[in-house]
Order: structure tokens, then C-alpha cells, then sequence
């Protein structure tokens, strides 16, 4: 499913933090959000789920989210946030099975088919074996999988990562991104992910949109946004590019 974000704008405590934001999302493809610290790329994420009020335009697949009640948007947009809420004692299967809470009734229990589901996400994020597990004895790789994995249980079109590589080393940041990659490819899925590193944001998406002070400063694919000129305006640091497999660019840092 396409998502459309048309003139956003969003104030938090009395200040602007999104102004006049707009960005085009083909289906099935993965589009990176990137900026420096600050620059409300959290916020756009929170404000497509209707998380933060917000002016503007937010549509998936042409329909109109701020139509939708919450059960029903989170059947069309499923999120990953950066710091989520694991509560010590809960399993990873139980975990996992929150993601069905948009098609449970209001004070009923879970169907035989939701656990079918959660046990067919944990299969095939290799979980399975840590289904009894207490989510606050898994390291930071697994939890970044469990996380996933709730948000796929929710069997959505359109997934919303914000920072899925934080905290991790540089081999958990590459099975993370090559994971969702993978099920956004067998899945079909639209992927939105805020990131950080501006080499892996390169390497894996097919699109980015650079927000600084709240605007869109640049968009497009990885090798037009991503120059030495741009990253030195916007980040304040200086860089050289290099374009890697598939002419995609790898950033590293310049000493002065």
C-alpha cells in the first residue's frame, strides 16, 4: 500500500517540530528517514499513527488514517517504536501475540487462529525456541527481533521501524536490516524506518527523506541525497562518498 503525506505539520509543547512535511511512499518499497538529532523524524513516524495531533494530510493506500478509528488503523499500519515497553516477566510468545490486539473483540481472549499466527511469526523469525522466554533475559539483538515480530503478528501492508539498529553492533544492525528486507520483499510490504546511520539508510532503501529543522531539506534515492555538500550542511560533518555495490554510497569520515 502507498502512503501519502501531503503539508504536515506538527507543534509539541509550544514549538513547531514539523513544518509543511510532505513525502510519497511507493507500495512495496522501503523509504529511509533520516536527519540529525532533533530534526522530528520520530515525530513523523508518531504522527502517521495518529500517536501526536498533527495538520495535514496522512493517507494509505488513498484512504484518509484520520478516518480511521485506533483498531482500525492498526490493521492498515503496524509500528516498532525505538524504546518500546517490554514488560519484565511477559514470554516472548505472549509478547508477540499483543500483535494480534486489533482483531481480538473488546474483553474477549485471543483465537486459536491469533495463536497460529504468533507461532508462524516466531517461526520465521528463528523464535521459536525463545517462545517461553522472559522477554528481560534476551540480549539486544533478540529483543530488536521479538519487537519485529509484534508488529508483524499484526499482519499489516505498511510497517513503521523507528531506529531498528539502535543499541546493536554493527552484525546484529546487519541481520536486523537484512530481515526486513527480506519480509518486505516475501511480504510485499511498504517499509518507513527513521535511522541513524546514514550508510546502512544508503545500502538498504530505496528511498530517503532528509527532515532538518523540521522540513524536508532532500529526496530521492540514496545517491542523490546522500552527497558530501548535503551531509556537511545538515549534519555538520564532513564526509567522503563512495559508491558501493549498485552504486550506492558508503559514508566515511573525513579528519581534518
Amino acid at each position: 500500500m502507498t502512503v501519502t503525506v501531503r503539508s504536515l505539520g506538527v507543534a509539541l509543547g509550544g514549538r513547531q517540530v514539523l513544518k509543511g512535511v510532505s513525502l510519497d511512499v511507493p507500495a512495496g518499497s522501503w523509504t529511509a528517514i533520516i536527519g540529525p538529532n532533533g530534526a522530528g523524524k520520530s515525530t513523523l513516524l508518531r504522527a502517521v499513527l495518529g500517536l501526536v495531533a498533527s495538520h495535514g494530510d496522512i493517507a494509505v493506500a488513498g484512504a484518509d488514517l484520520r478516518t480511521f478509528k485506533p483498531r482500525q488503523r492498526a490493521r492498515l499500519v503496524a509500528y516498532a517504536p525505538q524504546s518500546p515497553n517490554l514488560p519484565v516477566g511477559m514470554t516472548v510468545f505472549d509478547y508477540t501475540l499483543l500483535g494480534r490486539s486489533p482483531y481480538i473483540p473488546h474483553l474477549g481472549r485471543e483465537s486459536a487462529r491469533d495463536r497460529t499466527i504468533t507461532e508462524e511469526v516466531l517461526d520465521r523469525l528463528d523464535l521459536t525456541d525463545f517462545a517461553d522466554r522472559p522477554l528481560d533475559h534476551l540480549s539486544g539483538g533478540e529483543r530488536q527481533r521479538v519487537v519485529l515480530a509484534r508488529a508483524l503478528a499484526q499482519q499489516t501492508s505498511v510497517l513503521l521501524l523507528d531506529e531498528p539498529t539502535t543499541a546493536l553492533d554493527i552484525g546484529h544492525q546487519q541481520q536486523v536490516m537484512e530481515l526486513v528486507d527480506q519480509l518486505r520483499l516475501s511480504d510485499e510490504l511498504t517499509v518507513v524506518t527513521t535511522i541513524h546511520d546514514l550508510t546502512l539508510a544508503g545500502q538498504y532503501a530505496d528511498d530517503l527523506v532528509l527532515i532538518s529543522a523540521g522540513r524536508v531539506a532532500a529526496a530521492g534515492p540514496p545517491e542523490r541525497v546522500l552527497t558530501r555538500d548535503t551531509i556537511e550542511e545538515h549534519f555538520d560533518a564532513r564526509v567522503h562518498v563512495t559508491p558501493g555495490p549498485g552504486g550506492r554510497p558508503i559514508l566515511s569520515l573525513e579528519r581534518p
